[in-house]
């Protein structure tokens, strides 16, 4: 298998520049106008520490799903991402958004701690469980949330403060990447990789549902099937979708997406 070729997701999709040019153009237009937002929203004490909760409406009585963003965890932010909410908003739920600190300033498993900490800070605020959701790096952690043991952070979160999971192209093995121009930034050991790993933790409990491209490399489409099956979850293959259009259908409503992601979180409660 040659993984640079796998898992070069930007050398694979050549027009990505214009599609991540169009996301920027998109979001922001989205942020400017969406009524019920509030942006900036401090869950730690760094920088990039910061969400934004999109609503449906006024007042917090609204299911939450969390959307972590992809970029191999050293590149972009939560502002390229904020149209994406647009799909489960129009079916009633609320959608978050983090940036978090990026490698090589911060080690990967300080990454996974600031999403832990943007759970608890949303769940906190609302009383609610959450669907965790995320795009290629945040795929990963989403599913990391998942399997939080979230008692044993504060005795007073619920087990279940993650009551499911929707990854999007997600990275569930972290051991292929480290022969990868990908890996530098991440300094990982083969230990730490393993660690960090999804497709290597006990299955928890939660609704599970790993979708990825059709035109996605035979190792995304693959990592999603076999986290899938190890954790007894469901996936889906989008046609003809690669690495980036995947993500587009979350904004469209009335997508297969839109639909499965908002039934998810509505299903919590």
């Amino acid at each position: 298998m040659d993984a640079e070729a796998e898992y070069n997701n930007r050398a694979r999709v050549p027009e990505h520049p214009a599609i991540l040019a169009a996301w920027a153009v998109e979001a922001a237009k989205f942020r400017a106008t969406w009524p019920e937002a509030e942006l900036d929203l401090a869950y730690g004490p760094g920088e990039r520490e910061r969400l934004d909760l999109f609503r449906p409406g006024p007042g917090e009585g609204w299911p939450v799903a969390l959307f972590f963003h992809g970029g191999y965890w050293q590149s972009l932010d939560r502002r390229w991402f904020s149209h994406m909410a647009r799909g489960v908003l129009a079916r009633g739920v609320a959608m978050a958004m983090p940036s978090y600190d990026l490698c090589p300033a911060v080690p990967l498993r300080v990454i996974v701690t600031q999403a832990r900490a943007a759970a608890a800070y949303l769940h906190r605020r609302s009383g609610r469980r959450l669907l965790a959701m995320g795009h290629s790096a945040g795929g990963q952690l989403a599913a990391l949330l998942l399997a939080t043991e979230w008692r044993a952070l504060d005795p007073f979160l619920p087990p279940d403060l993650v009551a499911a999971a929707l990854p999007i192209s997600g990275v569930f093995e972290l051991e292929p990447l480290l022969p990868t121009s990908m890996a530098a930034a991440l300094r990982l050991t083969p230990e730490e990789a393993r660690a960090l790993s999804p497709r290597f933790l006990p299955p928890p409990g939660g609704a599970l549902h790993a979708v990825v491209g059709g035109a996605e490399s035979t190792e995304f489409r693959r990592q999603a099937r076999d986290f899938a099956a190890a954790w007894g979850g469901t996936v889906e293959e989008l046609p003809g979708c690669n690495h980036f259009t995947v993500l587009d259908p979350l904004a469209e409503p009335e997508s297969g997406l839109a639909q499965r992601a908002a039934a998810m979180a509505l299903a919590l409660g």
